[in-house]
């Protein structure tokens, strides 16, 4: 597989100022066994090979023309001002190049619970991390917290229905929770689940903010949520991948791994139940993404043939994703019919993601396998010793058409790709559009 050669600059003070500058309970029942997991790869790889898919388009409402009879006046008044819209809305659409644009005029509450793709800022504000630059580079212009070097796929949610970004729950400066909170945090996991900051530790800090929000809305604060407003609101979870990672960090087998995904959708069960059981009614799910394909997983030591398929990513981790994502599947359509006043919308993350690798020169993208932010250059361009924003790092040029940002995340090239994708509602069940949820 051609990786093509990077363009590198080295990680030094010089460039970062400058971009600083420039702006056991029962669980869910689900199989898992071998078949199981042929089936759904079957369906995943004839999704990957349709090439006829194609990316939604975002068109611009049509002005219609004046009359001849008008003015010479009234003509050239309107043509400015049809010119100015049209000027205004590619600005808009050019911040978010993949967009399914939406007219939501009352934006969605919005709560997420997760892991470090959806964190945008709780590992720095909760424990004091620092998260350096280049991350952040290419939108902020500055380090969020964010592990990218741009927007993620919340974020690009969260403008496709017009509302701000998520503030991380515990922002003590600055942080606005009128349109929702963001409990999620890098390295999160389900189990153990009473591990900060654990998916249940995540729930548990939701409980008690929204005891208290609505104690202090009833006594006269504004800019708070009330009642009705947890009610209404959207709740979002994307969690598991850490779970999946970390199993085999510890040098379990596949065989273990995959004893142990029952327990990691229990505790997704009880969470939503709990959300639940506190006046949620919309649930929006994403499953994992294919791990098999992070850099990070691929850099470590030697591999042999037949532990990658034909795209260069690691088999074993990749059935194991897809095995955890059957359950959680199976999970979600559980809770539908147990939860009869509840929408419950899961989102095929994975087969997003593989095919974005599987097929990136067709979407304008390159080295799927390589980070864009790392050390060592081709493959995989990751060392564990030297990650991103670290002393000695090396990084592609911005504008650089890259999948993976440091070997573990995403570009914001390729969080706008997925969010597109999402958007599309091709890939959720039921086919549920995201704007659905607007007030």
């Amino acid at each position: 597989m051609d990786y093509g050669q990077p363009q590198f600059n080295g990680g030094n003070k010089e460039e970062e100022e400058r971009s600083g500058r420039q702006h056991e309970q029962r669980s869910p029942s689900f199989s898992a066994d071998a078949e199981l997991k042929s089936v759904v790869k079957c369906k995943v790889q004839t999704a990957i090979k349709d090439n006829n898919r194609k990316l939604p388009t975002t068109t611009i409402p049509s002005i219609s023309v004046f009359s001849h009879m008008a003015s010479l006046f009234f003509f050239f008044t309107f043509r400015r001002i049809r010119i100015g819209v049209f000027l205004l809305i590619c600005i808009v659409l050019a911040s978010f190049p993949y967009s399914v644009h939406c007219w939501c005029k009352n934006p969605p509450i919005i709560f997420n619970f997760g892991d470090s793709n959806s964190d945008t800022g709780g590992l720095v504000s909760g424990l004091g991390f620092q998260i350096n630059l280049p991350n952040g580079r290419s939108f902020f212009r500055r380090s969020t917290g964010r592990l990218s070097d741009g927007r993620l796929i919340l974020d690009f949610l969260c403008q496709s229905v017009n509302t701000s970004f998520l503030s991380p729950y515990m922002d003590s400066l600055g942080a606005i929770f009128s349109n929702g909170v963001n409990f999620a945090v890098v390295g999160s996991s389900t189990l153990p689940k009473f591990m900060p900051f654990a998916l249940h530790i995540q729930v548990m800090q939701f409980v008690h903010f929204k005891e208290r929000s609505i104690q202090l809305v009833a006594a006269g604060s504004r800019n708070l949520i009330g009642d009705e407003g947890f009610s209404n609101a959207l709740y979002m979870i994307d969690i598991g991948q850490n779970d999946l990672a970390d199993s085999f960090a510890k040098n379990l087998s596949y065989a273990q791994v995959v004893k142990r995904i029952p327990s990691i959708i229990f505790e997704i069960k009880n969470s939503i139940e709990t959300i639940h059981a506190q006046g949620g009614r919309k649930f929006w799910v994403h499953n994992t993404g294919p791990l098999g394909c992070l850099p990070q997983k691929l850099s470590l030591g030697q591999k042999a043939s037949n532990q990658l398929d034909e795209y260069g990513c690691l088999s074993g981790y990749d059935d194991a994703a897809v095995v955890f994502n059957e359950g959680l599947r199976h999970l979600c359509q559980e809770l539908r019919s147990e939860l009869k006043d509840a929408t419950i919308v899961y989102v095929d993350i994975y087969s997003i993601k593989y095919d974005l690798i599987a097929n990136y020169s067709k979407y304008g993208f390159s080295t799927p396998l390589m980070a864009c932010c790392g050390f060592g250059g081709p493959p995989y361009n990751y060392d564990s010793k030297v990650t991103c924003g670290q002393p000695g790092y090396q990084v592609c040029s911005e504008g650089s058409k890259y999948v993976s940002w440091d070997g573990v995340h995403y570009t914001e090239a390729a969080n706008s790709f997925i969010a597109s994708k999402i958007l599309s509602n091709e890939y959720s069940t039921p086919p549920i559009a995201f704007d659905y949820f607007c007030q």
